[in-house]
C-alpha cells in the first residue's frame, strides 16, 4: 500500500467508513486532479452523452444536469481513474486487494436550482453485488453544509434492499425488488445524518448501500459540481436485477457471479505495470 495513502487515510476514517458507511476525507486531491475534472465536466456538459439527463423542468429556475459512463470517451475523466490517487483510496477505505473502475456519475447542480436529489442508496440501482463497492464523491466547487449530499449513519448495515428512486419526480423506477425507501426527510430526528462543508480537494467516501440525498442548491452565486467515481473490490460480482437498472450495461457479456473484471471494467489499482 502506498504509504502516502496510509498518511492521508487514518484508520479512523476507516473505521468509520466501516461503522457510518460514509466518511469526509480532507484534501486527498491536489489542484491540478480538481482543474482537471472541472474541465472534463464542461466538456461533458457541452457533448452529453447518451445517460445525460436535465432533471430540472424548462421554465424553472437553476439546472439540474446528471450523466454517466463517459469515462472512457471524455479524455479528462479517463486520467483521473486511471492516474489519479482515486483507486488507491478507494482500496484502503474498502481493505480491497485490487480495485475496479464501475463507472463515474456527474451531477452538477447550477445556482438557484431547487430540485433535491431524492432519498436513496445506490447498489439496487447497479449491475453488482458484494460488500465491496463504493462511491468517491468529489466536489468540485466549495459546498456549504446545507447544500451537501447528507447520509443516514450506518444504514448499509441494515440488512435492507430499497426500491430505485427516479430523481426527476421522487417516485419508484419499475422493479419487483426491495422495499420503499423510508421518508428520512419527513423524520429527520430518527436518524443520525451527516453532513460535512466541503472544499475542492476534498471527498467523502461512501458504501453502496448507505441511504443518502441532496438538498437544492439554493445559493444565488454559486455551483455545485461533483464528480462521483464508482468502485468494486475483490468480493465484487456481476448481477443482473428483476426490473430497473442504472447504468443498465447492455453490452457487458459478463455471467452473473462473474468477478468485475474486462474491458468495460477494468483494474486500476494497483496500477499495471509500464511496459519494459
Amino acid at each position: 500500500m502506498d504509504t502516502n495513502l496510509e498518511t492521508q487515510i487514518s484508520g479512523e476514517d476507516i473505521a468509520a467508513y466501516a461503522r457510518d458507511g460514509a466518511v469526509v476525507l480532507r484534501q486527498v486531491f491536489e489542484s491540478d486532479w480538481i482543474e482537471l475534472l472541472r474541465a472534463g465536466v464542461e466538456r461533458n456538459m457541452a457533448e452529453p452523452g447518451r445517460f445525460a439527463h436535465r432533471y430540472t423542468s424548462p421554465g424553472k429556475p437553476g439546472m439540474f444536469f446528471g450523466d454517466y459512463c463517459n469515462w472512457q470517451r471524455i479524455g479528462e475523466y479517463r486520467r483521473f481513474v486511471t492516474d489519479s490517487p482515486a483507486a488507491g483510496i478507494a482500496a484502503r477505505i474498502m481493505g480491497s486487494r485490487k480495485v475496479n473502475i464501475f463507472h463515474e456519475h456527474v451531477l452538477v447542480k447550477e445556482a438557484g436550482t431547487n430540485e433535491p436529489t431524492p432519498w436513496h442508496h445506490d447498489q439496487p440501482y447497479w449491475t453488482v453485488d458484494g460488500t465491496q463497492v463504493c462511491s468517491l464523491w468529489i466536489p468540485l466547487d466549495p459546498v456549504a453544509r446545507e447544500t451537501c449530499v447528507e447520509f443516514v449513519a450506518g444504514s448499509h448495515r441494515w440488512g435492507k434492499w430499497f426500491r430505485p428512486k427516479r430523481f426527476a419526480d421522487q417516485a419508484d423506477h419499475d422493479t419487483r425488488e426491495g422495499e420503499p425507501v423510508p421518508d428520512v426527510e419527513a423524520r429527520r430526528d430518527d436518524y443520525s445524518i451527516l453532513g460535512w462543508d466541503l472544499e475542492p480537494g476534498d471527498c467523502i467516501a461512501f458504501h453502496a448501500l448507505t441511504l443518502h440525498g441532496a438538498p437544492g442548491n439554493t445559493s444565488s452565486t454559486r455551483r455545485r459540481r461533483a464528480f462521483a467515481a464508482r468502485w468494486t473490490g475483490d468480493d465484487a460480482r456481476f448481477a443482473r436485477r428483476d426490473g430497473y437498472m442504472s447504468p443498465p450495461f447492455e453490452e457487458v457479456t459478463l455471467a452473473p457471479g462473474a468477478p468485475m473484471d474486462g474491458p468495460i471494467f477494468p483494474v486500476v489499482w494497483p496500477r499495471p505495470a509500464a511496459p519494459e
